[in-house]
């Protein structure tokens, strides 16, 4: 639940700021990927697995990610991998769908999910003498930057150089749309007492808005009014007033005379 509470209020920040009169720029914090991370237990995605992907797959772009990889052979990790991807099938889960590869003899990355990754934070020397961030075990040395040992630097590269603005892409224009349209048929919804009219809600609100300046615009003159008759009556008073002076003043003058 925090989870997916914190993508919703990331895009309940761009609609708030989306849907003001004048339109504030905010920095773009919607969350444009989730890694899901697998136990390298060999047996599966777990029933919570499952769930949490499917509350999420209609928010977020999915990326499933087993972790501690090197805890599996090859062989383990291929029948893994082939189990996962099944199940995601069969419960209907979404992931993000990676574009096709340009090139001809790329080997899809569909192929190669879910990523199979190592992670550390240390330097090590192989058995060539070369320094490589990876593990060191007492049957070898694991290069986090070989893709013959894992998908690490596979994922570091579809996420931050292939594909990000296609991940921002399938956010703006398929994730956070579809919520947008969801909030703001509720938003119509309630204001009209349930009885939601047959318009797009982004259309509804935009007659709102125009009643409320007509509304602004129509008092604005009936004030300007206001303000017009006092001034005249206030003119015609100084007008009368003076008018009755000059009399005072002519009457006293005759008298004089």
């Amino acid at each position: 639940e925090p989870v997916v509470e914190y993508v919703e209020q990331q895009f309940d920040k761009f609609l708030e700021a989306e849907t003001r009169v004048k339109r504030k720029i905010l920095p773009d914090s919607r969350v444009h990927a989730c890694l899901y991370f697998i136990a390298p237990s060999g047996h599966g995605l777990k029933q919570i697995d499952v769930e949490f992907m499917k509350r999420l797959h209609d928010k977020v772009n999915i990326i499933p990610v087993i972790g501690k990889a090197d805890a599996c052979t090859k062989e383990e990790l291929e029948v893994f991998k082939q189990k996962i991807m099944k199940q995601i099938m069969d419960n209907k889960i979404s992931i993000y769908q990676f574009p096709e590869e340009e090139e001809m003899n790329a080997d899809p990355i569909i192929n190669k999910l879910p990523f199979a990754v190592v992670g550390s934070n240390v330097i090590v020397t192989n058995q060539t003498g070369n320094r490589v961030r990876g593990r060191r075990y007492p049957w070898g040395t694991v290069d986090i930057e070989d893709q013959a040992h894992c998908d690490f630097s596979l994922l570091r590269n579809v996420l931050l150089c292939q594909h990000m603005q296609d991940l921002k892409d399938v956010t703006n224009y398929i994730h956070y749309e579809l919520y947008r349209s969801d909030k703001l048929t509720q938003m119509v919804d309630q204001h009209q007492g349930g009885n939601l009219p047959n318009k797009n809600p982004l259309a509804v609100i935009e007659d709102e808005q125009q009643d409320h300046f007509e509304n602004i615009e129509k008092t604005e003159k009936e004030m300007n009014d206001v303000f017009s008759q006092k001034v005249e009556e206030k003119r015609n008073k100084l007008k009368n007033i003076e008018k009755d002076e000059e009399e005072n003043i002519e009457q006293q003058m005759q008298a004089l005379n």
